[in-house]
């Protein structure tokens, strides 16, 4: 039986792959270098702006109804009957006080779909305006719900 010869090859690097890539990278860099538009900045002084007074907060008062139908008017518990004179009081001294008006989130024992209507029939009767306080539903258009409309 003949025996084969096998030559032993040296493992070598090609350069030839590596110099492509650098031509392309060079190339590149050289297409991007020309398509950039240099902008100059012409130098400029800004005014500076000084506050006379901090902006005062617009007054408000929330009314609130919690899991179990109570209502409160600033967090102090208030009657159904004398929540609209409160406000109707409270909007004779501060006529830019706003409204807001916030249910509590969660799952409750009774239903208070019927405390919601009736203290906004009261408060849409005293003429106040109702701002609804509540997390914003997927797809709804951001407006607020006033007792106008």
């Amino acid at each position: 039986m003949r025996h084969i010869r096998r030559s032993i090859h040296e493992p070598r690097v090609e350069l030839t792959p590596l110099i492509d890539v650098v031509f392309l990278l060079l190339t590149f860099f050289i297409y991007a270098m020309l398509v950039t538009v240099e902008i100059d900045i012409l130098p400029m002084k800004l005014r500076a702006f000084r506050a006379s007074e901090p902006a005062k907060p617009v007054p408000a008062a929330v009314v609130s109804i919690d899991l179990e139908g109570r209502l409160y008017l600033d967090r102090e518990p208030v009657d159904l009957a004398d929540l609209a004179p409160k406000l109707k009081e409270l909007h004779a001294r501060s006529p830019e006080t706003i409204l807001y008006l916030a249910v509590a989130d969660g799952t409750a024992a009774i239903d208070r779909a019927p405390v919601l209507q009736d203290v906004w029939d009261r408060l849409k009767d005293a003429g106040l305006e109702i701002n609804l306080v509540g997390r914003r539903r997927d797809g709804a258009n951001g407006e607020p719900a006033t007792a106008g409309e």
